[in-house]
């Protein structure tokens, strides 16, 4: 008798096309293997694990039916990508996720084939397999693109662009609703998903059309009648009147965990020979793994954690949060000023908001994945004497800036903008990087930008925000831990356009704006140990600029740098600028600015990220030492610096 362990199904699956020859049982079985394969590789690396769980049967379904890569399969966001990369041929560097020189968090069009388009934020989705399925007709090639659409996503305003232009082309294609969290459909079960069966079978739809025909042939107001009886039907049992009206065919509700409803509705719709289908799947977020069903958030986005236990890693450092200063700052504001309101765009905890809420639930207004609505919004509150803060991650408040400058900046509306997760964010990469705030904000009339240097000054910063009547007003602060200052009691309204002196030197000035101020300070004991003497400055602001602070560090040192955790265009370009129209780069100064890169970095820890583009205390130093030219001595410092590295 033969006793020897069987092969885990997973274990021979190198290519989605391997797929197409297993049996229902076996996808069921290989089901649950991709599914602890998942939760093994999350619980080392961190990462989205919830919507990834609530995906598994569909991604099983989808590769199963459509021939991909030829097919297009886009998954929205991405956060649910990671069972589609375990069986596109990457399971072998799945632990590498999100680590530097790794696999991405998200799709990536570099990264695969199967990667048709790389995506990070939201709701792009229905845009892109629309252009795909237009480029297809174009080429006049025959293949089916897909999007994979979670019901948080379709709270943005661009899902339904696209859904009403896919519809009025009539364009062939075909989106996939993974509903997991609103609630939007009637109970799954026999009889929905026996009806999508029947909506989306060749008879069904031959007969319709049929139906058409006749109706095209009655008078204008029968055709129209008959046309509205029929969807209304269709719509009454199975839902999706909404989607019929954008031009879609419905389907569905289907259970989406289900894999003997999947894959006959899934083949059914593959084979249409008709316009936009959409079809409603209906899963549960962090299926199959008790901790992150039982999470309030269904283990979204997680650090490292025991696959036994649930329980994460938490951070060994003692110091708050940015996010946490921010938030418990602006509670007190708003204990003492009942005008204060504070607006996010579907990401209450991430911003800090969920803390605000609980004690001022009707002041807290949670938008959805709607970043353009948000800033309006928020511009009408503005209007009517009430002081809005929104709260939105840098990377996504790109999304709104039309709003911003139309919307608020030309109407002087004191609009306050909390500008999360500035700079680098480490394992998100380059689509989350919050890179370009300074630069695009600075660029537009009326906006206050400010920076803070450590938690405490973002609590003063907050105070002065609130305190800002005459326009909008912006501070920026990043993802991770403070520096351990001692914190104040109370924030306190900064002077606009007012800098400090942190340390005081003369030979080299290091004008710092934003976090990277410890760096600096850092930077300043190693290049005194070398007999250097150097003035430390907290810019504070970047618009207004402190020039009275700048003019005194141009001209009482000979070498100024200007450090920023931000793109070319910011505020390096704001002093250079100023230098320049004042006369103040005459040949004795030495100005370097240091900002990020112009390149995309790819994801590794912020600390392996700012190491990399010379914004940690080494790269500060050597910058420093160059200037003064002494290139030698920086190269000394750059090599011991790497020497070091290795032998960690």
């Amino acid at each position: 008798m033969n006793t020897r362990p069987q092969t885990p199904l997973l274990d021979t699956i190198s290519d989605p096309a391997q797929l197409r020859d297993l049996s229902p049982d076996q996808l069921e079985q290989l089901a649950g293997e991709l599914r602890a394969e998942m939760i093994d590789v999350v619980s080392v690396t961190g990462g989205h694990l919830g919507a990834g769980l609530g995906v598994v049967e569909l991604t099983l379904a989808l590769h199963a039916v459509f021939n991909t890569p030829e097919d297009r399969l886009i998954w929205d966001v991405g956060h649910q990508a990671y069972p589609h990369k375990i069986l596109t041929g990457r399971r072998g560097r799945m632990r590498t996720l999100r680590q530097k020189d790794g696999l991405s968090g998200f799709t990536r069009r570099a990264e695969s084939s199967f990667d048709p388009f790389g995506t990070g934020h939201s709701s792009t989705s229905i845009s892109a397999a629309l252009g795909m399925a237009v480029a297809t007709e174009l080429k006049r090639e025959t293949r089916n693109c897909v999007a994979v659409i979670g019901d948080g996503a379709m709270s943005a305003g661009m899902a339904y662009e696209a859904m009403n232009n896919a519809g009025g082309m009539d364009a062939r294609m075909i989106v996939i609703l993974n509903d997991n969290d609103m609630s939007i459909a009637p109970p799954t079960g026999a009889m929905s998903a026996y009806l999508a069966k029947l909506v989306s079978s060749p008879a069904y739809r031959g007969l319709r059309e049929k139906a058409k025909n006749i109706v095209e042939h009655l008078p204008q107001f029968f055709a129209d009648k008959a046309r509205k009886t029929e969807e209304f039907a269709r719509g009454f049992w199975a839902g999706g009147t909404l989607f019929e009206e954008l031009g879609f065919y419905y389907v569905g509700p289907i259970d989406g965990h289900n894999l003997a409803h999947l894959l006959p509705i899934l083949r059914n719709v593959r084979d249409a020979q008709t316009g936009p289908i959409l079809v409603h799947v209906v899963t549960q977020k962090g299926k199959g793994y008790s901790p992150a069903e039982k999470a309030s958030d269904k283990y979204h986005g997680v650090s490292r954690f025991n696959v036994v236990t649930g329980a994460q890693a938490k951070s060994q450092s003692n110091a708050p949060s940015y996010t946490s200063v921010f938030a418990s700052s602006l509670i007190e504001e708003a204990e003492r000023d009942d005008k204060v309101v504070a607006v996010n765009a579907a990401m209450p905890s991430g911003t800090g908001l969920d803390k605000f809420g609980e004690l001022f639930p009707a002041r807290t207004f949670d938008v959805g994945i709607a970043e353009q609505h948000a800033v309006t919004f928020a511009a009408g509150l503005a209007c009517e004497g009430f002081k809005p803060v929104v709260a939105i991650y840098s990377t996504f408040l790109q999304r709104a800036y039309d709003q911003i400058v139309h919307d608020v900046a030309l109407q002087k509306l004191p609009v306050r903008f909390a500008i999360d997760r500035a700079g680098y964010v480490g394992a998100d990469g380059p689509t989350h990087a919050g890179s370009y705030d300074t630069a695009y904000l600075g660029a537009v009339p009326n906006m206050v930008l400010m920076a803070a240097g450590d938690e405490a000054e973002l609590k003063h910063m907050v105070a002065t925000a609130i305190a800002h009547d005459e326009g909008p007003i912006a501070l920026r602060y990043p993802r991770g831990e403070g520096l351990g200052v001692d914190m104040p009691e109370r924030g306190t309204a900064l002077a606009i356009g007012k800098g400090r002196i942190v340390k005081q030197g003369s030979t080299i000035a290091i004008l710092s704006y934003g976090a990277r101020l410890g760096e600096c300070l850092a930077a300043s004991e190693q290049l005194a140990s070398l007999g250097l003497s150097v003035t430390i400055a907290d810019a504070r602001f970047a618009k207004p600029l402190d020039e009275e602070l700048i003019a005194k560090l141009a001209t009482s040192h000979q070498v100024l740098l200007s450090v920023e955790e931000g793109s070319i265009g910011g505020f390096g370009s704001h002093v250079a600028t100023f230098l320049a129209q004042n006369g103040l780069l005459d040949g004795r100064l030495h100005f370097r600015p240091l900002m990020l890169p112009d390149r995309n970095v790819e994801h590794a820890t912020q600390a392996q990220l700012y190491e990399e583009v010379g914004l940690d205390r080494t790269g500060i130093v050597a910058a420093a030492l160059k200037a003064l030219g002494d290139d030698a001595q920086a190269m000394k410092i750059l090599h011991a610096a790497a020497s070091a590295k290795k032998t960690r």
